[in-house]
This record gives C-alpha cells, structure tokens and sequence, in this order.
C-alpha cells in the first residue's frame, strides 16, 4: 500500500512548508516540497541569489571511538588520511563487488569521532551495513532523528550567514567545516556550519540540533529578504544538481554501479590499504568498465527523462545505454542529462554525438563534460 501523507514521516521543519503552501510529496519515506513558488523561480533564484533548503530528511551517522579511523577507513573507497579536524571529503562505500552501497559525506570532528552523513532512502540500510562491516567494534550512534540539515545556497548565501554570526564562515575553504557551540551561532545549543554543497553555487550547510531548525530557517529567512533569498524545494535541487553534473543515488548511482563508471575514480585511493571492495575494482581498473557516465545537452527539441534509450547514430536498432537522469536546464533551456553508454571514445569524447529515443524516435544529443551551466 502506498505511503499517505499521515504515515510519511515529517521533518521538523514540516509546519514551515504547509504554511508556505509548498506542495509536498513522497521522497525517502519523508513528506517533502517539492517546490514552494515553482522550480524555475527557485533554481534561478539560487543561480543568482540564494535559496533555503531543508534537507533534514538525510541522516546522520556519529562514529566514535580509538577505532573509529580503522573502521571508516576500511569502509569506504577514498583515504581518511586527508582528513583532519574541521575537515569533510566526499566518499563512496562499496559492496564486495565494487557496487556503490551509498555516496556521503565523512567529516573529522577530531581524531576519534566522525560524522557519516547519508541518504535518506539508504538510512536503515547503511546502518545495517556499517553494523555488518565493524570488526574494529568502533561506536557506531545513528543520529538522524536528533540532527537537521538546512542548506544555504547560491552566491549571497555566504555573505547572508556571516551577517548573523562571529563565526568566521566566509574563511571556511570548500569542505571545511566549523563548529558553534553553547550558543555561538544565534544561540542556539549546537550548529556545524559546512562549505559544502549539491548545486554547483558556493554555499553553506548548517547542521543544528532539530528542536533549533524552526527558529533558524526563520532566522535565515528574515535576513535574506533582501538579498533574494527564498525557500527551495527538491525540484529545484534536482535541477541545480543536475545542471552542475552531480550524481543521485538511485538514479546515477546504485548498487550495480561502480565509481569508475561513474566517473568517480577520483574517490577511488588504490593505494591508502584494505576497503571493502578494493579487488573488485583493481580488476574492473584494469579491464576498464564497461559503461562509462556520460553528460550531454540536447540538440533537438525534448526533455530526457531516466529510462530513456540511448542509441549510437548509426546503431539507432539497438540501445547503447540509458539515460538516468535528464531535465530542462533553466540556465541553458534546453534538454540534458546524464545517462551510462558502452565505454568507446566515439560515444563518450566530449562532441560526440548520441541519439536519445523519445516516443520511438532518436533525438541528437551532443556528449559535454558537466557542469552545462558554466
């Protein structure tokens, strides 16, 4: 039986969106908006201002103890040795066959605590697996009920939070993160402001104790009025991340994908020792993969959509991949989207050619290295 609003869970932002009247929908079992005065207005918003984001519904994972290095490090795929504290990476965890578990972000609180911040659909799963996978018997605390998540972005979004603290957040480099206790950001308990970020802008995002998000968005509101700030919802965070050529778990990545198809051998350290799926992708390294993640925009009038058929122009008889995500760029208006193809230079070069079917007829398309926006 399908989910209904009353059994969906709510973040504890969730009065704040029904009084805005944001329409609201299903994503990760959380009642969320979608869009609050349309996708357009609020991605270009972000583009050219600010937008406000609750993405409370993502969760949260404190890892703590003498082990805790030992057990994320052999956890995932990128090294914790460029961590230090107050700094964050970006990561994937891998299955024994180098199939992507989850992507998410590891920040160093300090030399024996970590936070893992996860996807909302994944939570229960990647719990499970971070369970399965301890034999440093680190401490593993799933804090995703306790914690919120608002995100900041766009490029007055900066500028607008260093208004309202003496916190130096406008020194904060891209995934460096400090901490504001007893009161040290608009007096609440506790916030981890973090220059990171899912929409191609310069940003921040602000982790906070969940009975403070109601009186902080409100805050956040207020002082960006006049900046251009507005409230955001998932479709125009979609679109943003799109456009900026960021991947979606369920979508671009799952755990049939592996990083180096993905294009994301970047995450990949071969050589910082043992993680869960290492041999897996020494071998498809070795091989190369077999699809390849390629962006690419429109030629033709049509939106491409995830399913979609992608097809070589002289092979429009027989698919050579898929799209996996696809939209109308507001910036470009124009059709893109990120799909997997057979792993040849003549489908993934940057100006090949690829055909996208719509409604049984192959559309141009011209293969581009994302971000498009830029």
């Amino acid at each position: 039986m399908a989910d209904t609003p009353e059994t969906l869970q709510q973040t504890p932002l969730h009065d704040r969106h029904t009084a805005l009247d944001a329409r609201m929908t299903d994503f990760g079992g959380f009642a969320m908006p979608v869009q609050y005065t349309g996708i357009i207005d609020e991605h270009m918003a972000v583009r050219e201002h600010a937008g406000l984001f609750d993405v409370s519904h993502m969760g949260e994972v404190v890892v703590r103890g003498p082990q805790a290095f030992d057990f994320i490090q052999q956890l995932v795929t990128n090294d914790l040795t460029k961590l230090y504290d107050g700094r964050a990476l970006y990561t994937v965890m891998c299955n024994e066959a180098g199939g992507v578990v989850d992507d998410l972000l590891v920040y160093r609180v300090h030399a024996e605590e970590y936070m893992l911040v996860i996807n909302a659909a994944n939570r229960t799963s990647d719990v499970a697996w971070m369970r399965a996978h301890n034999p440093m018997e680190a401490t593993i605390d799933d804090r995703s009920d306790d914690i919120a998540l608002l995100a900041i972005q766009g490029p007055e979004a900066i500028d607008l939070v260093q208004s309202l603290t003496d916190e130096p957040v406008a020194d904060l480099k891209f995934y460096h993160f400090l901490e504001a206790r007893d009161g040290g950001f608009q007096g609440i308990d506790w916030a981890l402001l973090s220059r990171t970020g899912y929409t191609g802008e310069p940003g921040l995002e602000i982790y906070c104790y969940a009975a403070d998000a109601p009186t902080l968005w409100d805050t956040l509101l207020e002082a960006g009025e006049d900046a251009g700030l507005k409230p955001a919802g998932l479709g125009a965070r979609d679109t943003l991340r799109l456009e900026a050529g960021l991947c979606l778990y369920g979508n671009d990545l799952d755990d049939k994908t592996n990083p180096l198809a993905a294009g994301l051998g970047w995450l990949v350290a071969f050589d910082k020792g043992p993680f869960i799926g290492k041999e897996a992708l020494q071998e498809i390294k070795a091989q190369g993969p077999k699809e390849k993640l390629i962006g690419f925009v429109m030629d033709e009038r049509g939106i491409p959509r995830s399913g979609y058929a992608l097809h070589a122009p002289d092979e429009d008889d027989a698919p050579i991949g898929h799209v996996t995500s696809g939209s109308q760029s507001p910036v470009l208006e124009q059709g893109i989207g990120l799909g997997y193809v057979r792993n040849e230079d003549a489908l993934t070069t940057p100006g090949a050619t690829v055909h996208v079917m719509m409604r049984g007829r192959p559309r141009a398309a011209t293969v581009v290295k994302p971000p498009f926006h830029t």
